[in-house]
């Protein structure tokens, strides 16, 4: 459900669960439970709340407004204005990205990943996003009284080995502990730094009319192996986490000489915030075809029982780029070959119609506003 409407509608689904557990969503920050059911609430937009709900997190509508607000109105500087995954800075005659995110996933574990390879990848991710070759971490680790040590090995040993894959090292970090009942097991807190080569700015302020979209492979199988995990839902087939460092990719594709004007990592809201975010940065509208969105078919089953839109749902492994029309095809055979871009497409265009739209062409031809979620669709997924 898309933010612009003046009804609350809640869609109540039953969904078997093994464990006798409730289900429960959170929707714009309030918690709705019903015993044996699982409940979709699309709620009516608000613009100014005096008090953080869940929705402030969750990618869409209303954290824009938070940042915008709260964030950028306190601390506004020519650097943060840029509003890109990461900062681009200059030190001793270099350009550098540096970038910083948190973690708060639950459960800590699930299907494809854990919270130390998803914080590590996460931040590569970030780093490759401003065109950078990521090269140092840095990680704070809150822990809760009473995690369990073997738990906090396996995140460590994790973080590790996604580390050793994207080949960077980490160089510094910090450790609290807060009373027991006061987190969730674990939150990590990662910062990074990566160097850039060349002049060339990858940013939304570069997309151009008629540049092509891609994405390098199908959306939303983080936030259902997530969602799966944690509300005891059982499908035919496990789903897993696309959590993958994603640094190597750009990194050829930048080094084939492929015009890209702007890359961005799809994770909190979905592929549908993210073509929002960059068509405002942009002030340049979009035309996404439906057809050419890939969707596994487990994910998209899921997604059709929980009366979900996979075009909202969080992925830990995917971006978009947008390039030139004539390195299209180029770019998308350099992505078919690298692991992480096996199922890579060219999904839609820049329109030459200037302003902040995006629109998708359906399956059937008829074409919709792809808008900005108002509130959030799936709670804490990263």
């Amino acid at each position: 459900m898309t933010g612009r409407r003046s009804f609350r509608r809640t869609k109540e689904i039953r969904t078997p669960n093994d464990k006798g557990r409730d289900l429960k969503t959170e929707a714009s920050g309030g918690m709705e439970k019903k015993e044996g059911m699982f409940q979709v609430a699309c709620p009516a937009p608000i613009r100014e709340r005096n008090e953080i709900v869940m929705a402030h997190g969750g990618g869409g509508r209303v954290m824009q407004q938070l940042i915008e607000g709260v964030f950028f109105k306190a601390f506004g500087n020519p650097l943060l204005a840029q509003a890109h995954d990461g900062t681009v800075i200059e030190a001793g005659g270099e350009r550098l990205a540096f970038t910083t995110d948190s973690y708060v996933v639950r459960p800590l574990i699930f299907p494809g990943g854990d919270i130390g390879d998803l914080a590590v990848n996460g931040t590569v991710n970030d780093l490759a996003m401003c065109g950078a070759r990521p090269l140092y971490l840095s990680a704070g680790f809150i822990l809760e009284e009473g995690l369990s040590m073997d738990v906090l090995r396996r995140v460590v040993d994790s973080m590790r080995r996604a580390a050793d894959k994207a080949g960077v090292r980490l160089v510094t970090g910090d450790t609290k502990v807060v009373d027991k009942g006061k987190g969730d097991g674990l939150y990590v807190n990662t910062a990074g730094i990566g160097l850039i080569k060349g002049t060339a700015a990858i940013h939304p302020r570069e997309v151009r009319a008629g540049d092509a979209i891609l994405i390098n492979g199908d959306v939303g199988r983080h936030g259902m192996a997530v969602m799966a995990v944690r509300e005891g839902l059982s499908f035919e087939t496990t789903i897993e986490s696309d959590t993958a460092p994603l640094a190597g990719l750009v990194g050829r594709l930048m080094a084939a000489g492929i015009g890209m004007h702007c890359l961005r990592d799809v994770t909190r809201g979905g592929l549908g915030a993210v073509l929002n975010e960059i068509s405002s940065a942009s002030g340049w509208q979009q035309q996404i075809d439906e057809a050419l969105v890939p969707v596994a078919e487990e994910v998209h089953g899921a997604c059709e029982i929980l009366g979900l839109d996979p075009l909202y749902v969080a992925c830990e492994g995917r971006f978009v780029a947008f390039v030139k029309d004539a390195d299209a095809d180029k770019a998308l055979d350099i992505m078919k070959t690298d692991p992480v871009g096996a199922g890579a497409a060219i999904i839609g265009r820049v329109t030459a119609e200037k302003g902040a739209l995006v629109t998708l062409r359906s399956r059937v031809g008829a074409s919709r506003i792809l808008d900005m979620l108002s509130g959030e669709q799936l709670p804490r997924i990263c």
